[in-house]
């Protein structure tokens, strides 16, 4: 496959991958786990190669890459391996009385020829998490890593054809034009990471032809702070959390909510942390990241004209550093407010009470992570209870991402879908309800009621057998009970034959 963006045909490419994946090539589960391993492979005998391709584009350090990057898709690989077997059988459901002599279970099947859509801020974990979710759920994929990362996107379309089958998985490169294009064929499957905006026209493409989508987008996470923290821990987090990739992460702390008391001690408590985790000048720090180009530092900037900034704001535009900036008496419809910000500006809104944050946040769309810092239970549980939004993290920052027990996705503006551990499996799926009947004259003659000639009776019977009903134990402890009766009803005809015999 060629690396240059012209010389791709997209039609090419998909009668490749469909006719692959029409001859059962990715069916098999060998198959699969061999894909996955080579995914490992790839990654672990290119570590270097993929470090500096993320410094390059970002300036990430060695252990931003390695944690958030390489790390990361390592264990996605290994948990798939290690559950593939489970997660793709058949599962059984639960049956009412009108099914109770039929076998009903669900299948987890491929939907077929799936695009994955990579975003720059996490140019490699965004293009290869969804697909390693794609591959282990048997599809056959295109992968568009993003052009404005254009060093990873380079490792990715030279390293992956060389460790993935090319027939069934394949490398997309090019930009917004390139990517129209691709939008306008047939795929049985789209996700995409990115911004709202450009969501909303891959969901409008995708509904041509009614392709279903995972939509991973932003928004503008909030994180409310109150008294009962350690402001010093809590700071920490915050910090962290915002400082990472420089800002530019989905579900980086968008901006605080806090009573005045509690700004003054958080604004004291962030600068501590900076000259902890980055020393004197942040940057001469080898481990703070840099913004992805020129447009997006101006953009940036632009931001910060007319607010008023309680800690940092230095800038410089040779080597597009911004440092970790608190703007304070922020108005509401300031543009600081009104779009995500991406970037390591924190601006922080004022409020007197919890009550008064909730209602802050349920006014303006739903954001991708919810921060909550408080040591007070109650208050905490509204949050929880009273707002919306892809997740929640409390006390803490980013972290819940890295919980691949959790679903993450969006809600709303935020998101369609959501990923990771048996939910990525499970996204790149279809789950095919089967239901099996016998052919046979005792089974027929049960089910002859709901043949004409209609009646009164077999309605009512029709509606005794279908009527929902809750159980006075669990179901699933209902298997074991009949096995305990069954055995005791062996155990009775045993002894009971065995005393004729005496």
């Amino acid at each position: 496959m060629t690396n240059n963006p012209k010389m791709q045909n997209p039609s090419e490419m998909l009668a490749n991958l469909r006719n692959s994946f029409n001859s059962g090539l990715t069916r098999p589960l060998k198959f699969r786990e061999r894909q996955l391993n080579n995914i490992i492979k790839l990654v672990e005998e290119n570590t270097n190669l993929i470090l500096d391709a993320l410094r390059d584009d970002l300036h990430k350090s060695t252990q931003e890459s390695m944690v958030c990057e390489i790390e990361i898709l390592k264990n996605d690989a290994l948990n798939m391996i290690h559950n593939l077997s489970d997660w793709s059988k058949p599962r059984s459901v639960e049956k009412d009385l009108v099914n109770i002599m039929d076998k009903v279970q669900i299948l987890p099947e491929p939907y077929g020829v799936v695009l994955v859509v990579g975003a720059w801020n996490y140019p490699l974990t965004l293009a290869l998490s969804p697909l390693i979710g794609a591959i282990a759920a048997g599809n056959c994929v295109i992968v568009k890593p993003s052009e404005l990362s254009p060093a990873t996107a380079k490792i990715i379309a030279e390293l992956l054809p060389k460790y993935l089958d090319t027939n069934c998985y394949k490398v997309f490169l090019g930009g917004p034009a390139e990517t129209q294009q691709l939008l306008q064929h047939r795929f049985d499957y789209i996700f995409y990471t990115g911004s709202t905006r450009v969501g909303a026209i891959v969901a409008q493409c995708a509904a041509k032809n009614l392709t279903p989508t995972t939509l991973e987008l932003g928004g503008k996470s909030p994180c409310y702070l109150d008294s009962t923290v350690d402001m010093d821990i809590a700071a920490a987090r915050i910090f962290w959390g915002k400082a990472l990739n420089s800002g530019q992460t989905c579900i980086a702390p968008d901006y605080v909510l806090c009573s005045q008391e509690v700004e003054k001690k958080f604004i004291e408590a962030f600068k501590k942390a900076q000259k902890t985790q980055f020393g004197e000048d942040m940057k001469d720090s080898p481990d703070y990241c840099r913004i992805i180009n020129n447009n997006h530092f101006n953009r940036l900037v632009g931001l910060l004209e007319g607010q008023e900034i309680a800690h940092g704001g230095h800038h410089d535009a040779s080597q597009r550093y911004i440092e970790p900036t608190i703007c304070v008496n922020v108005d509401p419809n300031s543009p600081l407010m009104k779009d995500e910000i991406f970037g390591p500006i924190l601006p922080i809104i004022r409020v007197n009470n919890a009550a008064e944050a909730i209602s802050f946040i349920n006014a303006r769309e739903k954001p991708l992570a919810l921060y909550v810092f408080s040591n007070d239970k109650s208050l905490v549980n509204l949050f929880e209870e009273q707002t919306s939004s892809g997740g929640v993290c409390v006390n803490d920052t980013i972290m819940h991402f890295a919980c691949d027990a959790l679903p993450f996705g969006g809600v709303g503006n935020s998101g369609l879908g959501a990923y990771h551990g048996k939910f990525s499996f499970d996204t790149f799926s279809h789950q095919k309800p089967i239901l099996e009947k016998s052919i046979d004259k005792f089974g027929e003659m049960l089910q002859s009621i709901r043949y004409a000639p209609y009646s009164e009776g077999k309605i009512k019977a029709l509606s005794l057998l279908s009527r929902k009903r809750k159980l006075p134990i669990p179901r699933e402890y209902i298997s074991h009970i009949l096995l305990v009766v069954f055995g005791f009803f062996v155990c009775y005809l045993y002894f009971m034959i065995m005393g004729k015999h005496c």
